[in-house]
């Protein structure tokens, strides 16, 4: 296990270089900074002189091997706009994404796996086709075309729930959430719902799919041979061996569900990471958006390590180290 730690640090790394080389790379072509910080009352000589001192005429390479030095101590450059360090600013805009993902990944996990064990269950019921269907359609549906049906339906016609904002947050042993507060869990029901359809049809097909394959599989019928308590070979024998592969796909998607945020967060005008983004590209806030990219990469990064040291967790004969055993 230590060992294979060590390789998947060293490979993450790597990643993550490549994603900083990528990510300061595309600035030059956002467009010329200096037109959002001082407008065009400017001269050019004044203009070049900022550029100086800002390090924007150096060479590529000088830019970037000063960029990596930096970001090596935790520091990504200053916003442009917001004058604060980038990490600092999106740190105070990653805890409402964070608790939008972590509302979308309730519903999900909470729906995904009866649903999936039921189809897969009783494959010919009418909930099951029902279920099937919804999650054909659901696959189909567009996240933005999804929150807008959802805020036209329970905001606008009913009024049940709030169609835009945040809403009231408390603070609790440091976290400032809206989920201490009733207000903040109405606003965040709709862009949790929204940001939910786009992983839960496929997690709901995923499981049913490797529960069926599960069920069909000589040990389930061994257990039932032996007389064990039907319930237990469904959620104990079968259910168990799905878990690799419903694994290896969430560990992707929790990273996706951080991009996709930010169709979900224009729609709800939800104050985190996606709008914040979205805003440092108009700006042409380049330090913002390079920072922004490298954040979502680690996090990309960061998930598919753990989702591999769960695996030998979750199944011991998984083999880590890639030693013959």
């Amino acid at each position: 296990m230590f060992t294979f730690l060590i390789r998947r640090l060293a490979q993450a790394t790597v990643v993550m270089f490549i994603i900083s080389m990528i990510a300061f790379s595309i600035q030059d072509n956002l467009g010329d900074p200096l037109r959002e910080m001082v407008g065009q009352a400017v001269s050019e000589a004044e203009r070049q002189a900022l550029r100086d001192e800002m390090g924007l005429n150096d060479p590529f390479l000088t830019q970037y091997s000063r960029f990596l030095k930096n970001a090596v101590q935790g520091d990504l450059g200053d916003s442009y706009f917001f004058k604060k360090p980038a990490l600092e600013v999106i740190g105070s805009k990653m805890v409402a994404t964070l608790e939008l993902v972590f509302g979308a990944l309730i519903i999900i996990v909470g729906c995904s796996v009866p649903a999936g064990i039921y189809c897969a269950i009783k494959p010919n019921s009418f909930g099951a086709k029902l279920i099937m269907g919804f999650s054909t359609a659901g696959i189909s549906v567009p996240v933005f075309l999804t929150a807008i049906l959802l805020m036209y339906l329970f905001s606008i016609e009913l009024g049940w729930l709030p169609s835009y904002g945040r809403g009231e947050t408390a603070n609790v042993l440091g976290w400032e959430s809206g989920f201490f507060t009733i207000d903040g869990l109405l606003h965040l029901v709709l862009p949790s719902v929204a940001l939910a359809s786009i992983m839960l049809p496929l997690f709901i097909r995923l499981i049913r799919a490797e529960m069926v394959e599960a069920l069909q599989s000589e040990y389930v019928k061994f257990a039932k041979a032996k007389g064990l308590n039907i319930r237990r070979v469904w959620y104990v024998h079968a259910f168990k061996n799905t878990m690799l592969p419903v694994l290896t796909v969430g560990g992707v998607q929790v990273g996706t569900m951080v991009a996709y945020t930010i169709l979900t967060e224009t729609v709800f005008q939800w104050p985190g990471m996606g709008s914040m983004f979205l805003e440092a590209i108009n700006r042409v806030d380049a330090p913002l958006i390079v920072a922004y990219v490298i954040v979502v990469g680690l996090i990309f990064v960061a998930t598919n390590t753990i989702v591999d040291l769960l695996y030998g967790l979750i199944n011991p004969t998984v083999n880590l180290t890639g030693k013959q055993s």
